[in-house]
């Protein structure tokens, strides 16, 4: 994650701010899953709603923490773990309970779905131990990021879409395994540049 080198290194609360909002985001999941993993879900109004407002108040914390962690020089360490910690337990939680029992696979996400998401997760962080050790930059590209914009995307609008009853439910159904589709391919593509840049790295070697 760049930093601004032409602010001074941040103190006091603007550099405590970025790490308290991924202890927000956090806190903010743990809403999500309570919400998620109760029975009835599926067909609650009221609850799917407030589960997509919760995640995307989540999601937007994400996209705050790492604007002012960078516009205030205030990235520390801690920061640099937990951040992307914290996005996947809320990502990957998120997954697990839409792909579970409790929605029947209403919400699109199917197990084998959440088990190639989670492995992209594991590769990359593999190889980014690997090519950081290496001394070699390896944070989040391109390709990283528009996987996680369609990630917190798709999951709440799922969420929503299964609120709204009175839509058709057969288009409605297609949207939602649309959405799954799209956001499983986007996620495991989202792997080869990082495969790439290790391929590189270690050519030779």
């Amino acid at each position: 994650m760049p930093t601004n080198e032409h602010t001074p290194r941040a103190t006091g609360w603007k550099l405590h701010t970025p790490n308290a909002l991924v202890g927000v985001r956090l806190a903010l999941s743990v809403g999500v899953f309570v919400l998620l993993f109760r029975d009835g879900i599926a067909e609650n109004e009221t609850q799917l709603m407030l589960a997509a407002g919760l995640f995307i108040a989540a999601a937007i914390t994400d996209a705050l923490d790492g604007f002012l962690a960078r516009r205030w020089n205030a990235i520390t360490r801690f920061g640099r773990i937990m951040d992307p910690l914290a996005d996947k337990i809320l990502i990957i939680g998120s997954l697990v309970l839409l792909a579970g029992p409790t929605f029947d696979e209403t919400a699109g996400f199917t197990g084998w779905m959440v088990i190639v998401i989670v492995t992209r997760e594991l590769l990359v962080t593999s190889l980014r131990g690997m090519l950081e050790s290496e001394g070699i930059d390896a944070s989040a590209n391109w390709s990283g990021k528009a996987k996680m914009i369609l990630q917190s995307i798709s999951i709440p609008l799922i969420l929503l879409l299964l609120a709204f009853h009175g839509l058709n439910e057969q288009n409605r159904g297609l949207v939602i395994d649309g959405l799954a589709w799209l956001t499983t391919i986007v996620t495991a593509l989202s792997v080869v540049p990082y495969i790439t840049k290790a391929a590189s790295a270690t050519k030779g070697s």
